[in-house]
């Protein structure tokens, strides 16, 4: 696939414009390459010792562990061109095999009929037809939370034994706190109770099955490795991205930015002038750093946003094969563990010893919570009860572990969440050259590709276009979902449409799954 082409806009800059990126995740160093391709002098500065966010993989004593799963698959042109000229050759095909557990049975996910009214038993499945019947009949007048909105669409039986239970184990919160709007953006079409509405027949549209793609791509090391690949790329352009450098000021004068100061890892500070700043810190953080200060309620309004933090315990064992899923997501009340992940399934070479096998058990927490604060032994030895609890470890052994903790995995979409992010953006954006991006960036529950197309928006906003960064994946539906009429087959994905621009204006409406 041919190489991204430099966007000519109607505006010219002036030559070797500084741009200041803070975060080394997918969207800052989508933002810093592109720009980097275009002769600006990018400055990458990023808090942590190691690039790729969310996205990064980790390391230990050669096994190779994400911190959650991330599948390559994206109908946004310029974000698959942009995969393809990173790392077209080091891509792996995988097929996608996905279940969730639920009360010791596996549902198949995508979820089949026959399987879902098997492992839930005649009775629940009319009562959970009843319910639906019942919310269409008498749906919630408002849907401003979760619970209103999976109830009038599912009823309230199967949002109580099926969405209630996952859901509050991943956010912390009740579900009645929970926004609808997080609802209408991730949870997928083919539910289970498309399946067993579906099989009664209950459905209009019982004929044609909504299916999410059977094969993705995935990079041979990890997501780490596109992101690694990518900051080698930006440093071979003669610009620089820079690790534990924590950004404790953005300096503006006369309403535009004008420098970024930040900490090294040795206390020292350092200033770099600015014409234009990305940013991808999550926005706490942001409007803490701004210099002059924001006022009084922005800061108060930032304060208050908050993301959901996670710890991924990594589990070496003795047998390889454990089971054939990517991942499996854990419904069962019996245990905390969120998602499995079975990292020999996505790529063999995440896991370097013949024989064994690498699983990631992911826990959500909150920092100020003790959990998060537990020791990495008292961790291991969770996880390696509650994935013998769970019956997946068929019999292996394990022999190892380590633990990753990622803060500010996901932006919680609470009750007053809203009125804050409106504050926070009443605050930010009179800065001109300031522009904020990815899933922190926006407090937006982005996907990657999203993320993606939000540092390329800025990036085109640089070269004097006009794009709302903030509009992107807000109520589309999923990216991933294909409408058939019989079970799918395979589809290549180089035959899925690419829509584009069409998505960044708006005009697209994609589904996204939990």
């Amino acid at each position: 696939m041919a190489a991204l082409t430099p966007r000519v806009s109607g505006t010219r800059r002036s030559p070797r414009q500084k741009v200041v990126v803070i975060g080394a995740g997918p969207a800052g160093l989508t933002a810093a390459y592109l720009l980097a391709k275009q002769n600006f002098a990018v400055t990458v500065l990023e808090a942590d010792s190691v690039v790729g966010g969310i996205s990064r993989t980790a390391q230990y004593k050669g096994f190779r562990f994400d911190i959650g799963g991330h599948r390559f698959f994206t109908k946004i042109q310029e974000v698959n061109d942009l995969w393809e000229e990173l790392l077209g050759e080091e891509f792996l095909r995988v097929p996608r095999i996905s279940r969730i557990h639920y009360r010791g049975r596996f549902f198949d996910y995508p979820l089949r009929a026959t399987n879902a009214l098997a492992g839930l038993g005649l009775m629940n499945a009319v009562r959970i037809v009843l319910s639906y019947l019942h919310a269409q009949w008498r749906p919630h007048r408002r849907e401003d939370t979760f619970e209103q909105w999976v109830t009038n669409r599912f009823g309230k039986r199967l949002y109580e034994v099926f969405f209630k239970t996952y859901t509050e184990k991943v956010w912390g919160i009740p579900c009645h706190e929970i926004r609808a709007e997080w609802a209408a953006q991730r949870i997928q079409g083919l539910s289970l109770a498309r399946a067993i509405l579906g099989a009664t027949a209950l459905t209009k549209r019982a004929a044609s099955v909504r299916s999410l793609i059977h094969e993705f791509r995935y990079p041979r090391l990890g997501p780490g490795q596109m992101w690694e690949r990518c900051r080698d790329r930006i440093v071979a352009m003669g610009q620089s991205v820079l690790l534990d450098h924590r950004v404790t000021a953005v300096e503006h004068a006369g309403g535009r930015v004008v420098a970024v100061r930040a900490r090294t890892r040795d206390g020292a500070e350092r200033r770099f002038a600015a014409d234009h700043v990305i940013s991808s810190a999550a926005l706490p953080a942001l409007v803490r750093a701004l210099d002059p200060p924001a006022p009084a309620r922005a800061i108060d309004a930032a304060a208050g946003l908050k993301y959901r933090d996670m710890i991924v315990v990594g589990l070496v064992l003795d047998r390889p094969d454990l089971f054939p899923d990517n991942w499996i997501y854990i419904h069962s009340e019996n245990v905390k563990v969120g998602r499995i992940q079975n990292f020999g399934n996505w790529s063999r070479e995440m896991v370097p010893t013949p024989g064994q096998s690498a699983l990631g058990l992911e826990y959500f927490c909150f920092k100020k919570e003790p959990f998060w604060s537990r020791g990495d032994d008292e961790l291991i030895e969770l996880a390696t009860r509650e994935l013998s609890t769970l019956g997946l470890a068929n019999g292996a052994k394990v022999v190892d572990g380590t633990v990753i903790r990622m803060p500010n995995a996901y932006p919680v979409y609470d009750s007053s969440y809203r009125d804050q992010l409106a504050e926070v953006r009443a605050a930010l954006e009179p800065i001109q050259g300031l522009q904020t991006v990815g899933r922190n960036g926006l407090h937006k529950y982005n996907n990657q590709d999203h993320s993606m197309l939000t540092a390329m928006m800025a990036v085109w906003n640089v070269q004097g276009e006009s794009h709302d960064v903030w509009a992107v994946n807000t109520d589309f539906e999923y990216l991933e979902e294909q409408r058939l009429e019989r079970e799918p087959a395979a589809r290549p994905l180089d035959r899925l449409p690419t829509p584009s621009r069409a998505f960044a204006r708006g005009r697209l409406r994609l589904r996204v799954e939990p």
